[in-house]
């Protein structure tokens, strides 16, 4: 039993350390990185939503044949 509470303890240390490396971004990064997120994911959505819309007539046309 006690070495199970060791371990823990040892788990949560080591997890307290590593978190400790992380270095967070500031407040222009973070706005700079999440602009370009989201723009990519809009253009994606975009170039997406366009070939659904070609391959669906191109299918529409195949079967109409």
């Amino acid at each position: 039993m006690n070495k199970e509470k060791t371990q823990k303890k040892s788990w949560f240390k080591g997890l307290s350390a590593e978190f400790k490396k992380i270095i967070w971004p500031d407040k222009v990064t973070l706005a700079k990185q999440t602009v370009a997120v989201v723009s990519v994911s809009v253009v994606m959505g975009i170039i997406i939503a366009i070939i659904d819309f070609l391959a669906q007539h191109g299918v529409d046309f195949l079967v109409g044949l």
